[in-house]
């Protein structure tokens, strides 16, 4: 989830699927000209009167009741009319008691380890006292995936990568202290949330917290390094995008781009130089640090890069317990790892790998959810069935298992044992046929219909147009709908074999952009670009979060708010809009949808920003303070649920 437009995506984000299977706009197309018949069968239309989807008219059938924003490019954010946004936390704010006050001139890695990190991303809100449904005081759990090096540090070049290579040793220790995530208790004081100062469940994990390797991983030879002989034991976690809750209460956190932080001559000649690729790591790695960290160079540690990738699960509630590396649910660029509950009380955790033309995962777990005692569960993710989704052109799709011995996941192929199956788990997906998306990012389920909702962010690889979508390149996005047998009813199947799929919208500007698909009375200002993450209301209403809006058209990225189902379906509405150079992460409602929080992500990141000079100061707007990620909370002035 960094900005597509960054230097340092332009390097990485290119694609490491070497031969991908039919794309998923082929299947598309084809499921599309045939919808016509299968729409009286499956109920899957896009939207009411969806031939005229692309001429865009005023009013229509929506329920959300705000009055939508205008389109804007500025140094400030916004929000709708009848709306107020709070500041609650800013990159440097002190997380642990003692921590010292943010220095932009004299940052140090220790004391970044006691203060709030940068660029943050997933956000859960956590009710207090566990097990509530508080909407006025409770833990935010917060991810900070990665750092914008030129806009931290002052002196650095301009442009993310030569920024990257030019920091020193203590910069370096700053961006590894700057990673990871954090845990506030937020307390609601009238129409104000504060941060509780002193809570004793504050805490910061970083890129050196010790973690726990668990599951079949844990102890491959292809997990053992210098310093850890056994292959159970990794310090921290790296580039932590978006994430999940699971039902006994503890936090989700994933590991996306980690392939940035490992580099040297290994890559090319080693015996996981194959793997290595298939994983977009690089002779040159874009982060500059094993110039004084060993462990992130390739020739000294061949097998420190297989320890990340993982979905990692943190007790919220207890600040000294140990992170655990779940290798269960495999090994790739997650983003997100969200759940859902079976009929016969197994969960079912959804995952998108973000990178062009790769895949959509699914973990299912062998056994049920004990809701009557939760140490029963404390394992739970360490046995199940991960699958990966392959979408058929009849509109329906099937979920393919990742097991050891079945099919091509035998020796012939070097899968010896399930070890080696999740850490390669995605060339394992290519053997198996699965279907390559565009970027899937966030997984999530509608909790009021059971509808599962994948953002697809954009895809600058493909190069077949189609009818749906006639464009060379899939640069807007789109956003695709899941729906398992049951779905509306009180039994959801979400450990079906088979599902159905259909698309929820195409991103873009109707009448602009080819392709272009929502509710015919979408607005001027409710048209979107790069579905990134999303969130549901109590209502079911979709809550879409976006990663790359065009600025030469004018518009950052933003939130936009749609039905899911009738009239209204599909018909966006712009919500929020963030600064220059922003994207939006993590949206999250309290349980009385009283309050939305975001994370905005790297303002200021624009070309040629730098400490000195950049594109906004968002949100200190102070000489001398560069722009600061920040975690903010948005309510009604007249109070009451949003939207």
């Amino acid at each position: 989830m960094i900005d597509p437009h960054a230097e340092v995506i332009e390097i990485e984000d290119t694609g490491s699927n070497p031969a991908p299977a039919e794309r998923f706009t082929s299947i598309a197309e084809r499921f599309l000209s045939r919808r016509g018949a299968l729409l009286a069968a499956t109920a899957l239309a896009l939207a009411p009167d969806a031939d005229a989807q692309t001429t865009p008219r005023r009013g229509g059938p929506s329920t959300l009741t705000f009055d939508e924003l205008q389109h804007q490019l500025a140094q400030e954010d916004a929000v709708a009319d009848g709306h107020r946004i709070q500041y609650l936390m800013r990159w440097g704010d002190a997380v642990l008691p003692g921590a010292p006050a943010f220095d932009p001139l004299a940052q140090t890695g220790a004391a970044q380890a006691q203060q709030f990190g940068t660029n943050c991303d997933f956000l859960a809100f956590i009710p207090l006292p566990a097990g509530s449904r508080s909407s006025a005081n409770g833990l935010l759990w917060v991810n900070h995936e990665y750092t914008s090096t030129q806009i931290m540090f002052p002196g650095l070049p301009p442009g993310g990568a030569a920024a990257r290579q030019a920091t020193n040793a203590e910069q370096v220790r700053v961006e590894l202290m700057a990673h990871g995530g954090s845990i506030i208790e937020l307390r609601r004081d009238g129409r104000d949330w504060r941060v509780v100062e002193g809570s004793r469940f504050a805490r910061r994990v970083t890129a050196e917290t010790p973690m726990r390797i668990s599951g079949p991983a844990a102890g491959h030879p292809r997990m053992r390094t210098s310093t850890d002989a056994a292959g159970t034991t990794v310090l921290g976690m790296l580039n932590n995008c978006a994430g999940g809750t699971t039902p006994w209460g503890t936090v989700l956190t994933c590991e996306e781009n980690f392939n940035f932080c490992f580099g040297g001559e290994a890559a090319d000649t080693s015996d996981q130089a194959a793997a290595y690729r298939r994983y977009g790591i690089r002779r040159q790695a874009i982060y500059g640090w094993s110039r004084f960290e060993p462990r992130f160079s390739l020739d000294r540690e061949p097998n420190e890069p297989n320890r990340f990738g993982w979905v990692v699960e943190i007790d919220p509630f207890d600040p000294t317990s140990t992170p655990i590396k779940r290798t269960a649910l495999g090994r790739f660029k997650h983003e997100g790892c969200t759940y859902a509950m079976a009929p016969d009380g197994r969960v079912v955790f959804y995952q998108g790998d973000d990178e062009m033309d790769d895949y959509v995962y699914r973990f299912v777990t062998a056994r049920p959810f004990n809701p009557t005692d939760m140490a029963a569960n404390r394992d739970l993710l360490d046995d199940g069935t991960l699958s990966v989704a392959q979408y058929r052109d009849d509109g329906t799709l099937r979920w393919l298992p990742l097991v050891f011995g079945q099919g091509p996941l035998t020796p012939a192929n070097n899968f010896h044992n399930q070890g080696d199956v999740v850490i390669e788990a995605r060339r394992a997906a290519d053997l198996l046929g699965a279907t390559p998306m565009d970027r899937p990012e966030d997984v999530e389920t509608n909790p009021a219909t059971g509808r599962v909702y994948v953002m697809l962010t954009n895809n600058a690889r493909r190069t077949t147009p189609n009818a749906t979508n006639p464009r060379i390149n899939n640069t807007h996005g789109h956003v695709v709908e899941m729906i398992p047998p049951g779905a509306g009813t009180a039994r959801v199947d979400h450990a079906a074999d088979e599902m159905r799929w259909s698309i929820f919208l195409m991103a873009g500007k109707p009448g602009i952009d080819a392709g272009a698909r929502y509710h015919r009375a979408t607005g001027a200002d409710g048209w979107l670009s790069c579905p990134d993450n999303c969130a549901f209301d109590s209502k079911g209403r979709i809550w879409i979060a976006t990663d790359g809006a065009p600025g030469a058209a004018g518009i950052a990225d933003g939130i936009y708010a749609a039905d899911t189902l009738g009239g209204g379906r599909a018909l966006t509405r712009l919500f929020y809009q963030a600064p220059v150079g922003a994207e939006v992460c993590g949206p999250c409602f309290t349980p009385d949808d009283s309050t939305l929080f975001l994370a905005i992500q790297h303002p200021g990141e624009n070309a040629g920003s730098t400490f000195a000079n950049p594109s906004t100061r968002w949100p200190d707007f102070q000489d001398g303070m560069p722009p600061r990620s920040t975690v903010i909370a948005i309510t009604k002035d007249a109070g009451g649920p949003i939207g």
